[in-house]
């Protein structure tokens, strides 16, 4: 049996569907199967998106990979506001030592 790009989405397919069914029966695993699931749809749906650029169903394509961007950056919010203060404090300290942003 060889494996084909189909085949290796199948079994992903295959895999995410067990762990979404047994998830259902052990509360752990629907604790963790909820929780990929939130972060993946959103990935897929960017992938989705990209897809349909690349076919030529731009429209589609870009509306679908907007609210899939906009969806994970919502779930993503938790990390993004720490990093960008991080990054502004040492945006900061860098201009107070003189070594700024350089102009030309």
């Amino acid at each position: 049996m060889r494996y084909t790009k189909e085949k290796n989405l199948a079994i992903i397919l295959i895999a995410i569907g067990a762990l979404l069914l047994l998830g259902k029966f052990i509360p752990f695993l629907g604790f963790i199967s909820g929780t990929i699931m939130s972060y993946l749809i959103p990935v897929i749906m960017i992938a989705i998106g990209y897809y349909g650029i690349k076919r030529g169903n731009a429209l589609f394509g870009y509306i679908i990979l907007i609210i899939g961007v906009l969806y994970l950056l919502s779930k993503l919010a938790w990390l993004i506001g720490p990093l960008l203060a991080i990054g502004l404090i040492i945006f900061g300290i860098s201009m107070l030592r003189g070594r700024g942003v350089k102009r030309y």
